[in-house]
């Protein structure tokens, strides 16, 4: 039978009590809970959210980067990149999302979870291809979606929407070559305004 979830606040205290001076912050909104942890408690907060009586997460089932360079129109100043991972406990029926900042912009470097969770290795690996984050202790730390040659990390807000380079299938040469990028960029994305509370949205 599965147990009946608790409140996102009683989550909330359980899990604050949990990681006593590792949480940042713990916050709850729209019924979900969300702590940050700074880099250098992430592993033991992220083992301790494993392991401990009322956390119980055994499963990690989603990790993702994020670029914040452009955040609420360049108002942000805190750290450009963030790790978030969503936490599930089947046993308890609770889920928790959590997020560590990279401190350094230029070198962006997190422990990774991967000896914690198997199903971290291709999520670190896909956020290391994307967003160029460093997942130190990653057994194998190599791009996973784009080619081999790759230069640069394509959901940085800051890379070009064509890309750098472009490849084709040479049939002279029997083999793909990679060319300047040739086409123009354009927009192609509306812009849409809205009034405010369009469509009984705050």
């Amino acid at each position: 039978m599965t147990p009946v979830a608790i409140r996102p606040e009683k989550l909330k205290d359980s899990i604050a009590a949990a990681l006593g001076g590792k949480a940042r912050q713990i916050t709850v909104a729209l019924d979900e809970v969300t702590v940050v942890v700074a880099a250098a408690d992430y592993l033991e907060a992220m083992r301790t959210l494993r392991d401990a009586e009322s956390c119980r997460f055994e499963q990690l089932i989603d990790l993702c980067g994020v670029d914040f360079s452009s955040y609420a129109d360049g108002i942000y100043e805190g750290p450009r990149y963030c790790v978030v991972s969503h936490l599930l406990s089947v046993s308890l029926n609770q889920r928790v999302r959590v997020k560590v900042f990279c401190p350094d912009d230029d070198f962006p470097l997190v422990p990774s979870v991967s000896d914690l969770w198997n199903s971290a290795n291709w999520f670190e690996r896909e956020a290391f291809d994307l967003f160029g984050i460093v997942f130190d202790g990653h057994n194998d730390l190599r791009r996973i979606l784009t080619d081999y040659g790759f230069i640069g990390h394509p959901f940085r807000k800051d890379f070009p929407l064509s890309g750098h380079v472009e490849m084709r299938y040479d049939s002279e040469q029997r083999r793909v070559v990679y060319e300047p990028v040739s086409i123009e960029p354009r927009e192609i994305t509306p812009r849409i305004i809205r009034e405010d509370k369009y469509g009984g949205l705050h």
